[in-house]
């Protein structure tokens, strides 16, 4: 679900609901994907917020747990890491199906 605030085209909320999935790398991390549909509405507000390289900053939050963080383009979509602080409060493990809110540029 997009919503977005008229009076600041580039404020919108999404809803988002993905698998969470782990990153090795150098830097290990945990992620959700933004599904499709949500990643169009986000690149339409992109060169607005965008910081560099295409990242988006963003407010989430996971039931009670809120955390600034940045979206990041990958493979077409973008991605949403999940602070390890996230996963412990949340009980949050690779695979579980998460729903994230997500402010961008409130």
């Amino acid at each position: 679900m997009v919503i977005v605030d008229g009076a600041h085209p580039a404020a919108m909320e999404l809803e988002l609901t993905g698998p969470v999935w782990f990153w090795r790398g150098p830097s290990p991390w945990h992620f959700v994907t933004v599904p499709e549909e949500e990643c169009g509405a986000l690149e339409a507000v992109a060169p607005q917020v965008s910081y560099g390289w295409g990242m988006i900053p963003v407010r989430a939050r996971i039931g009670p747990t809120a955390w600034t963080t940045s979206l990041f383009p990958k493979d077409g979509a973008y991605a949403v890491p999940l602070k390890f602080a996230v996963l412990r409060a949340e009980e949050i493990e690779v695979g579980d199906v998460v729903t994230i809110h997500i402010a961008v540029g409130a």
